[in-house]
């Protein structure tokens, strides 16, 4: 319990073989790490570190809790396909939610669709695709409008969402000329491949997005700034769903209890939301980047929470085990299906993994 997981938002996994330096850098990224470990120690010596050395060896044919280098000397042996293939298909997800474009020589949504076996969805970021018609746009008439066609053909393309950091967001799409404006400047004082950072245009970019139906990922390290937003679009016919900053769940479940478009990471402490939105409100992601260790570990920390929590829910008569096992599925994988419209076997096909239970 709960799996199979759908995650519904992550970075990709890189092609590269990763030395024990790389490593530590991605696992530094990973914790918020600004600057080397302390004197005498690397960033093995982390909870994150030990989560990996505990879920992840095992995955490659190696003892848990071995020495770094021991480990990293099996994973090297294996190639970092075949290894990213054995990390993912033994981590308990059986559906990834990509947002491509994050991580330097990644897989593909079908390269990686392959390497795990399971299905694969692409999350359009709405900068990234600003970024990249500008390249290929002279006018601000011409960007606008080109803009609006790449938006709009989205679901065509088969991406399942946008996904945008857009900033304070007032509760209204500024106005033409404004925009038009923003887009003139930013136009001639860009380098070519920069997104948009003007808080003009990301407004118009999001409002535009609204208009397609796909759902839309706000990355929001405040949830509570963009209550106005939230607020605003209340029967426009498009999901949002808030993927808030370090401290910023309970604030993004509570808002997702508010409004009825509204959904939220459930995050790393299920315990703490879980009891501040309805369970159908909250969705699981693990938000990994670049080292295929990070899904094992979010998939298997979500996993062992949900298990504790059911546990101690049942014990209490909270709930009784079908109601458990009915919330660990939405969370896990049922409300993604249904926000981001995935197929119904979407999922379905990943196995539990033994050592997240307990």
């Amino acid at each position: 319990m709960p799996p199979p997981l759908v995650d519904q938002y992550g970075l990709g996994v890189s092609h590269a073989d990763i030395g024990l330096g790389a490593f530590e850098s991605h696992l530094a990224a990973a914790v918020g790490s600004r600057g080397p470990a302390a004197p005498g120690t690397t960033f093995f010596d982390s909870w994150l570190g030990l989560a990996v050395r505990r879920w992840c060896p095992p995955l490659l044919g190696v003892e848990p809790h071995c020495a770094p280098v021991h480990y990293l000397a099996a994973r090297r042996a294996l190639g970092a396909y075949q290894a990213t293939r054995l990390l993912l298909r033994g981590c308990g997800v059986g559906a990834y939610l990509l947002a491509a474009g994050a991580v330097e020589a990644p897989l593909s949504a079908a390269e990686l669709a392959s390497a795990t076996g399971a299905p694969t969805y692409e999350i359009v970021p709405i900068q990234a695709l600003a970024g990249q018609v500008a390249d290929g746009s002279h006018t601000a008439r011409g960007f606008l409008a080109a803009t609006a066609d790449a938006l709009a053909g989205a679901p065509a393309r088969r991406a399942v969402a946008f996904a945008i950091a857009p900033g304070p967001l007032p509760a209204a799409p500024p106005e033409a000329r404004a925009v038009r404006e923003a887009a003139e400047r930013w136009l001639r004082a860009r380098a070519r491949g920069a997104r948009p950072s003007d808080p003009v245009l990301l407004r118009h970019l999001l409002w535009s997005a609204l208009t397609t139906g796909l759902p839309i990922q706000l990355h929001c390290p405040e949830p509570d700034r963009v209550a106005d937003f939230l607020a605003a679009t209340v029967g426009l016919g498009t999901d949002l769903v808030l993927l808030p900053g370090h401290g910023g769940h309970r604030s993004a479940a509570r808002l997702a209890a508010a409004f009825p478009h509204v959904y939220a990471d459930v995050g790393p402490a299920p315990w703490e939301t879980l009891r501040l939105a309805p369970f159908g409100k909250l969705l699981f992601s693990t938000g990994a980047r670049g080292l295929p260790e990070l899904y094992v570990v979010a998939a298997r920390q979500f996993a062992a929470a949900m298990t504790r929590l059911a546990t101690e829910w049942c014990a209490e008569g909270v709930c009784t085990p079908p109601q458990a096992q009915r919330i660990a599925d939405l969370v896990a994988s049922g409300t993604a299906r249904r926000v981001y419209r995935l197929p119904a076997e979407a999922g379905s096909s990943a196995p539990a993994p033994s050592s997240a239970r307990g």
